[in-house]
């Protein structure tokens, strides 16, 4: 995984300032393309992100955000607004500089680190850019193709790589683009820290990411041609129902399996709600056929059940499956789930936390 900081920053704020004085002379009342905002409103947008991520940073913050809320002065024009991303982008810079590899903080996405607020800063700056340029009419230049590359690899575990440049594929994975033989994103996230799993990658299902899911979308992944399964659509409509009756707990819904190798969706693989008062939680998974009896799910599980004990509250995990189903049964055996019991033709099993 690719690690980046405050150079990033510089570099991309350096490219994307140049690229916007050359525009500074235009109507930036203009809605931006492919956004509800104007451009003007989108660069106070981005000067808002940096504020706000260089002050999780500096507190870092748990839970929310740091309320503080930043906006340009009235009559601000373009030139002035320039000057505000730079300086904003420049106190981000400042505060990831200042930052301990091991700090973390709250963002609605998960806890990540300097590096994890470096690489979304870039992001914000590059994608944001080309928004505004957009809705100028001006066709903006390539950024620097590094700097694409390395916010793929460490936001974007889920995209496949390959298909075209690290701009274009960026363009896409951010909805604002398309990719030969890949649908368009009708629904976009990136992720921060990804539950590594052996040969695969589980990346959450945020409520809206689930209900794209729900209603018959990719959810922002590339699948398998025979993905995604019924047991993920299903799984990501519980999640989004937990969301609207206010039990959703970030971390302890579903999870798509992307394997490592060629970044497709294979499957998915999650919780069926939070731990309750006892500590005890409750597993599925659901893998596409084309994905099963090459060990997938094992890692999945067993990746997945090392985040979860590593987080407090839970105790035990439990685990039903039919008794028919050899292939899982030998799933949850590999992983160190043991049988309880077994009625109505299902088999239950449950995993303890390890011993400290």
């Amino acid at each position: 995984m690719t690690i980046m900081g405050p150079q990033s920053i510089d570099l991309a704020t350096a490219s994307s300032a140049r690229a916007l004085r050359a525009v500074a002379h235009l109507d930036w009342s203009a809605a931006a393309a492919g956004l509800e905002w104007s451009c003007h409103d989108t660069a106070v947008h981005m000067a808002r992100a940096f504020t706000r991520y260089g002050a999780q940073l500096t507190t870092r913050a748990a839970g929310a955000f740091v309320p503080v809320e930043v906006t340009a002065a009235p009559g601000t024009g373009p030139e002035g607004l320039i000057e505000v991303l730079e300086a904003t982008a420049g106190l981000l810079s400042a505060a990831l500089s200042a930052a301990r590899p091991g700090d973390r903080a709250w963002h609605p996405y998960g806890t990540v680190g300097p590096d994890g607020f470096a690489a979304v800063g870039v992001l914000e700056m590059l994608v944001h850019t080309h928004d505004i340029l957009g809705g100028l009419g001006v066709r903006d230049q390539e950024p620097d193709a590094s700097l694409c590359a390395q916010v793929l690899d460490r936001l974007f575990p889920q995209v496949p790589r390959g298909i075209a440049g690290p701009w274009r594929t960026l363009l896409w994975a951010t909805g604002r683009g398309e990719l030969p033989g890949l649908p368009a994103q009708r629904v976009w996230r990136w992720y921060g820290e990804p539950v590594p799993a052996g040969r695969v990658l589980l990346c959450e299902l945020s409520p809206d990411v689930a209900a794209d899911l729900r209603d018959g979308g990719t959810g922002g992944f590339a699948w398998t041609g025979d993905g995604p399964g019924e047991g993920t659509r299903v799984a990501a409509g519980m999640a989004v129902t937990a969301y609207e009756s206010g039990a959703y707990r970030p971390g302890w819904g579903p999870y798509a399996i992307v394997r490592a190798d060629d970044r497709r969706a294979i499957g998915g693989i999650g919780f069926h709600g939070a731990p309750d008062a006892e500590g005890n939680a409750e597993v599925g998974y659901d893998l596409v056929p084309s994905a099963r009896g090459a060990g997938f799910v094992t890692d999945a599980l067993a990746g997945l059940a090392a985040w979860a004990f590593a987080q407090p509250g839970l105790s035990t995990l439990h685990a039903t499956v039919d008794e028919g189903n050899a292939p899982s049964h030998g799933v949850l055996a590999r992983v160190g789930f043991e049988r309880t019991g077994a009625a109505d033709g299902l088999v239950r099993y449950v995993l303890q936390a390890p011993r400290a």
